[in-house]
């Protein structure tokens, strides 16, 4: 597509050392690496929000990341973008053996799924990856949330797995009381049982993950959806009392706690 060489043109300007940008020409891949994992969430926020206009825009700023990337590895000499689509494309036809070639199409999608795993499997033994774990191939790079629940959805193709949520939501009972006893012994004056806080935080977080995998809710999605929830709320409390001559910080908690009340109480009443 011409637009996709307009769009390689322009980067490759902007990295020219001579008449290009002084911030894009000093960038490197590390220094790239935060803004490319804030687009994909910015995609992620725009589908979220049903906004499709701000999600063309969003995707954008995604694939100028994908493009920067490739550039940077064209000047030293590692690959180009065309080699970067040519990768993908040879991927996609690989593992989808049941549209490109003759094998038999899966019964659903999630076991298409299991069928997808099974062929990076084989791609990672037949590149030499000794790693035989069902956990391999699992990388460090994702955010932890994402990795947790990626691994416990890899120990479940082995029936090592909660029947249900029931159980999860004992467990999580079960971890909340766990930091509770931790963060009394803090407070108590016990500087060792910070350490075993920070431990048992992590299960929760951990058993938490296991309960939206089991709920089919996406962590990150209903994360921030809470997080939006959350903006939208306290926004309105500072609006309110901004109304009624009000500074919040000079407040209690209970009477901040009043004006969330309202705010929340005003949601629900649109609902």
């Amino acid at each position: 597509m011409a637009e996709i060489d307009d769009l390689l043109a322009i980067m490759a300007r902007l990295r020219d050392p001579e008449r290009g940008c002084p911030w894009d020409v000093a960038q490197d891949f590390s220094t790239v690496a935060p803004y490319t994992i804030e687009e994909a969430y910015e995609v992620a926020d725009a589908i979220q929000r049903g906004d499709m206009q701000d999600l063309r825009d969003e995707l954008g700023d995604l694939l100028l990341q994908v493009v920067f990337h490739a550039r940077m590895a064209e000047e030293a000499g590692h690959f180009a973008f065309a080699d970067v689509a040519a990768a993908i494309n040879d991927k996609m036809v690989r593992r989808h053996p049941h549209v490109f070639g003759d094998a038999a199409c899966q019964a659903d999608a999630e076991a298409q799924l299991a069928n997808w795993e099974e062929l990076k499997r084989q791609e990672r033994a037949a590149g030499g990856d000794q790693d035989t774990s069902v956990l391999a191939g699992i990388t460090r790079g994702l955010p932890e949330w994402q990795r947790a629940v990626k691994l416990q959805k890899r120990a479940a193709t082995l029936g090592f797995d909660w029947p249900g949520p029931a159980p999860v939501i004992a467990k999580l009972h079960e971890e909340i009381e766990e930091v509770r006893v931790e963060f009394d012994a803090v407070a108590a004056g016990d500087e060792s049982a910070r350490d075993r806080l920070e431990d048992e935080l992590g299960d929760v977080l951990f058993v938490v993950a296991n309960l939206t995998r089991h709920g089919k809710v996406d962590f990150g999605a209903a994360l921030r959806r809470a997080n939006a929830k959350f903006e939208r709320r306290f926004r309105r409390m500072e609006q309110l009392a901004a109304g009624e001559g009000v500074d919040l910080s000079s407040l209690s908690l209970e009477a901040q706690d009043a004006y969330w009340n309202r705010a929340k109480a005003e949601e629900k009443h649109r609902d």
